[in-house]
C-alpha cells in the first residue's frame, strides 16, 4: 500500500495532506495556489525540499548532533552529515496514525519513541482544517515519559502567490530581529540582530528579485488579535499570508533556488516561511528550549490564508 493522502475542502478552499511527515502536499483557493504543490513524480512520500513536514521534537540544527539536558549529555544521529549536524528532528520522514477524517479536516497522531540519543518519549498530534479563512494547523505535544523532556516544532511550510513567479512578487516580515549564521554549517555565530536599516528588514513589503535567504527571524510582532502575519504578495495584491500565533517565536526563511536538487520543476525559485518555537542549536543555547514536564502538553497554531 502506498502512503495515505487525504484530501479536505471548505467551500472554493481545497487541500491534501499525507500522512508521511504530516506534510501538506497542496493548498489551494478557487484553483489558485497558496503553497509550493508537491510535482506528481514525488508521490506521496518525498516531497521536495521536505516542503510542508512537520518538524520535530527539534525544528532545525543541533551542532554536532550534541545537546546536554538535566544534567546528562546526549549524541543524535547525525542526520547532516556534511554539516556534522543533526537536522529536522525524528517525524518528518515516519507515516503518522490517523485519527479522524471529516471533509474539511484531518487530525493525525505519532509517537516519538526511543532513539540514537533520545531517550524522552512524546505524543504528537497534528490537525489540519480548512474554514472560511484557509488553513488552520494545531498541534499538540505531551509529554508521556516520566522525564522532563527538551522540546521544539518547525514546519517547512512554502509560501506562493499563484503562478506568478517568485521575483516578482514582494515579501513581508513581521518581524524585527535577525540571527546571523556560519554560512558553511547554518549554525548561529553571534546574537540576533536588529533588522532595522538592514539587508534582512522586510518590516514593509520588499521585492524579492535577487534576494537571497537562509535566516532565522525572531522578534515576531502580532496584530491586535494575537496573530503574527508574514505576507507574500503578486504585483497585483494578490497573495498568501502565513500568520502564526505566539507560541511560534521564530520563523525560518529559505529561497530555494531552481538549482537544488529535488526543487520544483518549472517554477523558478520558491519561498519557504518556516515557523518555529526555537532558532537552530536550541537545545545548546537554552534559546526558545520548550521544557515538558511528565504529562504536560503544548499547543501552537499557525495558519495560511488569501490575501
Amino acid at each position: 500500500m502506498g502512503v495515505p493522502v487525504y484530501e479536505i475542502e471548505f467551500g472554493d478552499h481545497r487541500a491534501e495532506v499525507v500522512a508521511r511527515g504530516a506534510g501538506v502536499r497542496s493548498l489551494s483557493k478557487a484553483g489558485r495556489d497558496l503553497t509550493e504543490p508537491w510535482p506528481a513524480e514525488s508521490g506521496a512520500s518525498d516531497p521536495p525540499l521536505s516542503a510542508g513536514l512537520v518538524l520535530a521534537p527539534w525544528p532545525n540544527r543541533i551542532r554536532d548532533g550534541k545537546f546536554r539536558f538535566d544534567g546528562v549529555e546526549h549524541q543524535l544521529a547525525l542526520t547532516e552529515p556534511e554539516r556534522d549536524n543533526a537536522i529536522h528532528g525524528l517525524v518528518r520522514r515516519d507515516d503518522w496514525q490517523l485519527v479522524d477524517h471529516r471533509a474539511h479536516r484531518v487530525e493525525q497522531t505519532i509517537r516519538v519513541g526511543l532513539h540514537k540519543g533520545w531517550p524522552y518519549p512524546l505524543q504528537l498530534t497534528v490537525v489540519h482544517e480548512l474554514g472560511q479563512d484557509g488553513l488552520t494547523v494545531t498541534h499538540t505535544a505531551v509529554n508521556v515519559g516520566a522525564t522532563p523532556a527538551p522540546f521544539g516544532l518547525g514546519v517547512h511550510a512554502f509560501l506562493r502567490a499563484g503562478d506568478v513567479p517568485l521575483d516578482d512578487c514582494e515579501l513581508r516580515l513581521a518581524a524585527g530581529t535577525w540571527l546571523p549564521l556560519d554560512p558553511d554549517r547554518m549554525l548561529p555565530q553571534g546574537p540576533s540582530q536588529a533588522v532595522a536599516g538592514t539587508e534582512f528588514d522586510f518590516t514593509s513589503p520588499r521585492g524579492l528579485d535577487g534576494v537571497r535567504l537562509d535566516t532565522p527571524f525572531s522578534s515576531i510582532l502580532p496584530d491586535h488579535d494575537g496573530r503574527a502575519r508574514h505576507e507574500l504578495r503578486a504585483p497585483d495584491g494578490s497573495g498568501t499570508a502565513l500568520w502564526t500565533d505566539r507560541s511560534f517565536g521564530w520563523l525560518q526563511v529559505f529561497t530555494a533556488d531552481p538549482a537544488l536538487a529535488h526543487g520544483f520543476p518549472g517554477r523558478g525559485r520558491a519561498l519557504a516561511v518556516e515557523p518555529m518555537t526555537c532558532p537552530p542549536d536550541a537545545f545548546n543555547s537554552g534559546i526558545g528550549e520548550i521544557v515538558l514536564a511528565p504529562g504536560q502538553d503544548w499547543t501552537g497554531r499557525w495558519g495560511m490564508t488569501a490575501v
